[in-house]
């Protein structure tokens, strides 16, 4: 049986709280004789300063840098609001992505049948949508530079950001798309601006390239971001995997969060280069939800954000993409079942708190892998 190093870093408010219902995830999983797991876990975010004065210590950056995945849960509050800038427990994330060089950011826009009625959008646009977005997380123009505000005289000033992308940064952001097309339905569609971007037309061409000597078995297409922005409104289930550059990537991944009415309930992953002697990606996962401090240990947070968390980074890090899909059917069951969190309650449905939610997907797992062996 094959183990896998994780490294948990649960962080503040409900980040410990979902945690726990990973940790007995996990649990099963090795129960269930599918893989062993190495765990660590340290502090991260306001926790971490509270503990060490910064928002992560260098020991917990070490155990990132040799964990096969790490799972994060949410950082941030009202109690360090007055803490130095660079020791803000959003400066852990940032150092995360930073030192472990995680330039992809993978985005997926998942709607469960039981929650289609939560969208602004009709039933049969959204239901059982299931997107993913790869958005490049390290250049573009909120890194670029000149990046300033001049001051021009006579009462006037200019604000400047610079759009910058290199050949290499949408080579591999491309490599990272096609990556991920290969574990669904192996369709890419790009989106820039090439009719009145300099570094659209750049990109536009490279991704080509790259299409067409690595990846000419899967499918490509190209459209405009505005274009693209309606589509996803218009008709979401066209697309399978999205690539696009930080600033497009950032708006358009937002949209398509809320096409599904469950911002709360979505995962995240970024990712970053293949190492060269494993190929494998350095990866953090976490889910799209704060910290919640309001509800922090109340008993009260929906993990399934956190579990779902937990769902990718078995897909893109561990190759466990069939265990993956067995607790996102048992999170859609579930759902189907009419349990709920007060985040998502509706009358007439079945609440119940944190651990409520855990038990069920725990209880549903253990039905379908009984349907499995079958």
């Amino acid at each position: 049986m094959t183990t896998h190093k994780l490294l948990l870093l649960p962080g503040d408010g409900i980040g410990p709280d979902v945690m726990t219902e990973v940790k007995s995830v996990l649990a099963w999983i090795e129960k269930a004789g599918l893989a062993g797991f190495e765990l660590e876990e340290d502090l991260v975010g306001g926790a971490a300063f509270d503990a060490h004065g910064k928002a992560i210590s260098d020991d917990a950056m070490d155990l990132a840098q040799a964990a096969d995945a790490v799972l994060f849960g949410a950082v941030g509050g009202p109690k360090w609001d007055d803490v130095p800038y660079d020791v803000r427990p959003e400066a852990g994330l940032l150092r995360l992505r930073k030192d472990m060089e995680l330039f992809a950011n993978l985005r997926p826009a998942i709607c469960y049948g039981a929650l289609a009625d939560s969208s602004s959008l009709k039933r049969e646009i959204v239901e059982d949508l299931d997107i993913l977005i790869v958005r490049e997380l390290t250049g573009g123009v909120y890194f670029g530079e000149p990046k300033e505000i001049i001051d021009l005289g006579n009462g006037q000033q200019r604000g400047i950001d610079t759009q910058i992308y290199d050949t290499y940064e949408i080579e591999r952001i491309t490599r990272v798309a096609f990556d991920m097309a290969r574990t669904r339905n192996g369709k890419v569609t790009s989106m820039e601006k090439r009719n009145v971007m300099k570094s659209g037309v750049l990109w536009n061409q490279i991704v080509t390239r790259v299409h067409a000597e690595e990846f000419a078995d899967m499918e490509l297409d190209h459209m405009l971001a505005d274009a693209g922005a309606m589509q996803l409104v218009r008709r979401p289930k066209q697309f399978d995997v999205i690539v696009t550059d930080n600033l497009f990537g950032d708006v358009l991944s937002d949209i398509a969060a809320m096409l599904t009415g469950s911002l709360g309930m979505l995962p995240s992953a970024s990712l970053g280069a293949p190492d060269a002697l494993t190929g494998r990606r350095k990866s953090l996962f976490e889910p799209v939800h704060g910290s919640a401090p309001d509800i922090a240990g109340s008993g009260n947070a929906n993990p399934i954000a956190m579990i779902s968390s937990l769902a990718m980074a078995l897909r893109y890090s561990l190759d466990m993409g069939d265990t993956a899909s067995l607790i996102e059917k048992a999170i859609a069951n579930v759902l189907d079942q009419g349990i709920r969190t007060a985040d998502i309650y509706t009358d007439g449905m079945t609440k119940v708190g944190t651990q409520g939610m855990g038990a069920a997907i725990l209880s549903e797992l253990d039905i379908l892998s009984e349907g499995t062996e079958a």
